[in-house]
């Protein structure tokens, strides 16, 4: 790993790259992501973080430690090229259950975003005094019986363990709620679920769940909208003003006739694109036409004049 870390960092060291201003560019950010791997690969802490939850649960551990994460997993890959994935296969751990809940939000929160504050009431594991009989990994140990002669065995890597007890705690969680997400998707915070004894806590994992909206209709990407006009704006076109859901104002306008059920496509006005907040999805408005429920004999006369 050492050899791949270095040929990579002289690679691609500031120093070392010639080219336009991007190209350094570029460069210097691949520099700083190959450091940030072997930053990672160099810690076992990390790097048993990296290879049990990959890129989010480093950056939720950067989190705890009020630090940052970066770089993909394509940076990683680089240090283990053609040896067959992240390293030596562990241990398979033994996990307490995931536990998962429903996070209700409006449509408004899925579109602009929105951080969240939940109190959790969780089970967390105390030493006490005394010992207790424990479940430690065992491992496997030889002892040789004479010439040639060896015996296989397992053991225990201790005998007993402090004593424990369950005990509850409120702890405060912080949900990012990030502009895009849909009905159903996951928000995962790792080991932060039930604990297990001997083992390590399962995982919290929020699902979204968005309320219904009064106004508008999510279709994937794309808002839909009811939008009502009278007869004669429909006959002679019209331009209003609709607040969308943060706030700002869409232009609703036709200068021909619009038929009742007729729709119309406002590009860019739909939902922000899950991961590219920059792109966005488009609005698609259908218009109901709000016929007189009376007319006059002067009126209906004079619209026999204009279309009989």
């Amino acid at each position: 790993m050492k050899r791949a870390y270095r040929k990579l960092a002289l690679q691609y060291h500031p120093d070392k790259v010639t080219g336009t201003d991007e190209e350094k560019k570029a460069a210097s950010q691949k520099f700083a992501d190959i450091n940030h791997a072997y930053e990672v690969l160099s810690d076992p802490e990390k790097r048993k973080i990296y290879d049990r939850y990959g890129e989010d649960g480093l950056k939720q551990h950067a989190a705890r430690e009020q630090g940052g994460g970066r770089g993909g997993n394509d940076i990683f890959d680089m240090f283990f090229g053609g040896f067959g994935g992240h390293g030596q296969q562990e241990e398979e751990v033994r996990k307490g259950h995931t536990i998962y809940v429903d996070l209700y939000v409006t449509l408004r929160d899925l579109y602009v975003g929105k951080e969240l504050q939940v109190v959790r009431d969780k089970a967390v594991i105390r030493t006490t005094s005394g010992t207790r009989k424990c479940n430690c990994k065992t491992k496997i140990m030889t002892r040789q019986l004479g010439p040639g002669m060896f015996q296989q065995f397992q053991t225990q890597e201790c005998g007993t363990c402090p004593a424990i007890k369950l005990e509850r705690e409120q702890e405060p969680i912080t949900v990012h709620v990030e502009p895009g997400m849909v009905d159903g998707q996951q928000i995962t915070f790792f080991e932060e679920g039930e604990p297990l004894v001997d083992g390590e806590p399962g995982d919290l994992v929020f699902v979204v769940r968005q309320a219904p909206d009064t106004r508008f209709e999510r279709r994937g990407n794309d808002l839909l909208l009811n939008a009502t006009i009278s007869l004669v704006d429909a006959l002679t076109g019209f331009s209003r003003t609709i607040e969308h859901l943060d706030g700002h104002l869409v232009t609703l306008s036709a200068t021909g006739v619009t038929r009742p059920a007729d729709w119309q496509q406002i590009r860019g006005e739909g939902m922000p694109v899950s991961g590219n907040e920059h792109k966005r999805g488009d609005l698609w408005v259908q218009y109901t036409v709000a016929f007189p429920a009376v007319l006059t004999e002067d009126q209906k006369q004079t619209v026999r004049q204009l279309f009989g």
